[in-house]
């Protein structure tokens, strides 16, 4: 057998990520073979992977990329288990490179795009870190002029896109969508089944007040339309100067907003809600 030494050890773990007791036994298993060691690991890793897949993966982070004539650009949500995996270097890495790619192929569909390098890139993380990772998904916005926001802690980002107007105005709106978040653009986009419902509540709510009919409709439209004032875009005060609404700032400039995407990590996630003194217990057989 082929005598293991410290410098084989430091180059497995420098190629590799993981922990020096690993790098060790995966050499000694091959006889000291380092490339056999890295395939081998890379077995292991997909197996691991695959254990850890089940891992409920609702941290993250979520990231941008837009073309230098914003003329269109790339929304990513990538997950991992824990925030502190998020902030890894390795994780970043990782998410830029899932940008990079889903930004040149303009690729939103996550399985086409995980198909190969990047899918091999993801079972190597797994194993070196330790956690689940899962990209998301992946959102393409397009004509027109596409500018973005990402808020600093990288868990809430926007791109918007417009007619008209330049890339400043568009990452102001940004910024106001990842804000105060509305559900759409305009009052005449909101879902027509959604409106019922809101109807359905009011209503029920306005008859308990006794009042006659003819008034409980007048109570309803009123309640109606501030809902949809409340949740429209170019309804709502613009964040940075509330005596303005973003559809009289965008006219201004003569521009029209015509979509955004916001995405806020682990939204829509339900996360595993974990006892963690009844699981030290549990370990213990206590």
């Amino acid at each position: 057998m082929a005598a293991i030494t410290a410098a084989m050890v430091k180059e497995l773990r420098e190629r590799t990520g993981l922990g020096m007791m690993e790098c060790k036994k995966a050499l000694v298993a091959v006889d000291g073979d380092i490339e056999k060691a890295i395939e081998e690991m890379r077995k292991s890793g997909q197996a691991k992977a695959a254990k850890k897949a089940g891992r409920v993966a609702a941290e993250g982070i979520v990231a941008t990329k837009i073309a230098a004539d914003n003329s269109y650009g790339i929304l990513v949500e990538v997950n991992s288990e824990t925030d502190f995996v998020a902030r890894d270097e390795n994780f970043l890495g990782y998410v830029e490179k899932v940008v990079d790619v889903a930004f040149e192929r303009k690729e939103t569909d996550v399985a086409t795009l995980m198909a190969g390098d990047l899918e091999a890139s993801r079972l190597a993380l797994v194993q070196k870190i330790g956690e689940n990772i899962n990209v998301r998904r992946v959102k393409l916005v397009e004509g027109g002029v596409v500018a973005g926001y990402v808020h600093g802690n990288k868990r809430i980002a926007v791109l918007v896109s417009q007619q008209g107007g330049d890339a400043e105005l568009a990452r102001d709106v940004a910024m106001h969508v990842a804000a105060v978040s509305p559900q759409v653009v305009s009052k005449e986009d909101m879902p027509t089944e959604l409106v019922e419902k809101e109807k359905e509540i009011f209503r029920a709510q306005a008859e308990q007040s006794g009042k006659p009919a003819e008034i409980i409709e007048k109570m309803i439209g009123g309640r109606i339309n501030k809902f949809l004032a409340e949740n429209s875009l170019l309804e709502q005060p613009f964040v940075k100067d509330p005596d303005v609404k973003v559809g009289a700032l965008a006219k201004k400039a003569g521009a029209t907003v015509t979509g955004f995407v916001r995405f806020e990590v682990g939204e829509g996630i339900e996360k595993e809600e974990v006892d963690f003194a009844a699981e030290v217990r549990a370990q213990a057989g206590l």
